[in-house]
Parts: C-alpha cells; sequence; structure tokens
C-alpha cells in the first residue's frame, strides 16, 4: 500500500479528509481541507482562508490526483474559511455538511463556527441550503449517520461545550433538532460514526490517537479503547493519526487519516515541516470485539463501486 497515500500539491496542507463515491463519473473522490502550509503569515492564519480541496482515483483508491477546489460555496463575500466537509449520497442528491469561519482569522478564539447544509447532484455544482442552528456558535466536524428508525443523526464537535461531541436529529437532511451531547470525556473532535461487523462505532480524534466508542443502538456509547495512537514506520506516518473518515465494504473498512509527520517529539513550532500534512490510509479490523488498526499492516486498497441510496 502507497504510503503517503496522498499530499496535496499545491499548499502540502491536505487535512480532514472525506472519501465517497462519485456516481457521475465513476471514481472515488476525497475532498478534504486545503491547509495552507506553505503560507507564511500570523500565528494560525494558515489553517484559515482554506478551500476543500479535491482528489480522484480511478483505480479503487490505490492512487489520488489532485483536481482542484470545490467552487461555489461562498455565501458571502471575501476570502473565507471552509473545513471538515462531511458528505453523504441520499436519494438522488449529495448532501455537504462543512465547517465554516467568516474570512481568515490569525487565532482560534473570537470567532463564530457554523456548520453550512449544501446538496450536489453531482459533487460539483453546489446549492446553499442553509447555516444549521444547533446547540452553540461554534460547532465543526459534523458527520452524518441513518439511525435504526429511519431518522437521520448528526454528531459535531461543540467547543463552547468543553469541545465534547453534541448531537442533532433529522427527519429530512434539511432541518435539524439539537439533542444535545453525547461524548462527555476529555476534549476531541472529528467524530466518525459507521456500521462494521455487526457494532456502530464512533472514532474521535483526542489528539492523541482516534478514541473509540462502541454501541448496539446509536443511542448508548461505550469507550473501546484507542487507534492510530502509536507511530507507524511508513513514510510520513510517524505521528499520531488525526481527524479520519472510514469506508466499510462488507467485511472490509478503511480508516482514511493524516499525519503531521514533522511533529516528531511533540514538536509543534510554526514552521513549513511542522505544517504540512499527508493523508495516510489503514485496514480496520475487529478482533475480540475491540476495533483495531496495524497501520504498518501490508494490504491492497480496493474500494468497490458502490451504487443505490
Amino acid at each position: 500500500m502507497k504510503a503517503p497515500l496522498f499530499r496535496d500539491p499545491i499548499y502540502d496542507g491536505a487535512a480532514d479528509p472525506v472519501v465517497i463515491w462519485n456516481r457521475q463519473a465513476k471514481e472515488w473522490w476525497m475532498v478534504y481541507t486545503n491547509r495552507r502550509a506553505t503560507a507564511e503569515g500570523v500565528k494560525f492564519a494558515w489553517v484559515h482562508g482554506t478551500d476543500l480541496g479535491v482528489a480522484s482515483s480511478s483505480d479503487g483508491g490505490k492512487t489520488w490526483v489532485y483536481r482542484g477546489v470545490l467552487t461555489g460555496l461562498d455565501i458571502e463575500w471575501g476570502r473565507n474559511t471552509f473545513w471538515a466537509p462531511e458528505i453523504i449520497w441520499h436519494d438522488g442528491l449529495y448532501h455537504m455538511y462543512v465547517s465554516y469561519i467568516r474570512g481568515v482569522p490569525h487565532d482560534w478564539p473570537g470567532f463564530d463556527r457554523h456548520i453550512l447544509h449544501y446538496t450536489s447532484e453531482d459533487l460539483l455544482n453546489w446549492t446553499f441550503r442553509s447555516r444549521l442552528a444547533l446547540s452553540s456558535d461554534r460547532v465543526i466536524d459534523a458527520c452524518v449517520h441513518r439511525l435504526p428508525d429511519g431518522r437521520f443523526r448528526m454528531w459535531y464537535k461543540d467547543e463552547a461545550h468543553h469541545s465534547h461531541t453534541y448531537a442533532a436529529d433529522s427527519e429530512d437532511l434539511y432541518h435539524w433538532q439539537a439533542v444535545g451531547p453525547v461524548i462527555t470525556e476529555r476534549g476531541h473532535e472529528g467524530p466518525n460514526v459507521f456500521r462494521f461487523q455487526g457494532s456502530y462505532w464512533m472514532i474521535v480524534d483526542e489528539w492523541r490517537g482516534q478514541g473509540v466508542f462502541r454501541s448496539d443502538d446509536l443511542e448508548h456509547w461505550e469507550r473501546s479503547g484507542l487507534i492510530l495512537d502509536t507511530p507507524g514506520s511508513r513514510q510520513d506516518d510517524g505521528t499520531i493519526g488525526l481527524h479520519a473518515d472510514v469506508v466499510v465494504q462488507g467485511d472490509e473498512a478503511y480508516v482514511f487519516y493524516f499525519t503531521h509527520p514533522g511533529r516528531r517529539g511533540g514538536d509543534d513550532t510554526s514552521s513549513y515541516e511542522t505544517r504540512r500534512s499527508s493523508i495516510q490510509a489503514a485496514r480496520l479490523r475487529v478482533e475480540n470485539g475491540k476495533l483495531t488498526c496495524d497501520r504498518d499492516e501490508e494490504f491492497e486498497l480496493r474500494l468497490r463501486p458502490e451504487d443505490g441510496c
């Protein structure tokens, strides 16, 4: 398996990937936060002012080519910030929920963060639907999964409430009602929910690896360890795995995550080498009821075409 799987050739800051089958182009797309690792600026300006980058693969995920950025997303004038897209396909439409910040802040506090909803028929042309009213004005990192009763649930990070995972429910993917906190342990971000080997799983980025939680009903969650917490030996994989997405296909599941290869030994000083990031992929397994990931395992990534809703 190639490592790293992908590096952004423009700004070298690919992060927060979501991987989805493009039904129109008949290829896999990776849509990601296009961090500007090459930008020299004040403090944290380089992680703001970001577009959503796109890479595509026509060979089942083995090789990826940069295609550009999603356009037509602006809801107001100027250079603004888009982070951490979540994209799902339902009833003939792609629905995207993306974190949004006005402008290009140079620091973390003091700026509202919202989740915006868009729809598209082809992953290229997007229609803005709404800015979601959720549990605060500091919400990012949406993840959506269908509940057993047919409704949809969104999990997201609420920075105004201790950076815990909160949830909202919807009947139709357009109108959302906040339902409150879900995971209230240590601060974290980037919840991702999926079903694999007979259980529901949630992984969250705890900045020390991915915290793992298991559920039988998407309502009650129990802690089930960590994955991507131990550095790997592949190229650019020697640090913790950050903000991840999971693609499940039958008995196989693959996790896509990013690393900061230059932050070995906890070095997070601001330089190009510590800012740059790489997308990696690894295979997930369930062993003795636990979700596991050996990021050094040799495997062949084989993403199959997907049809239907």
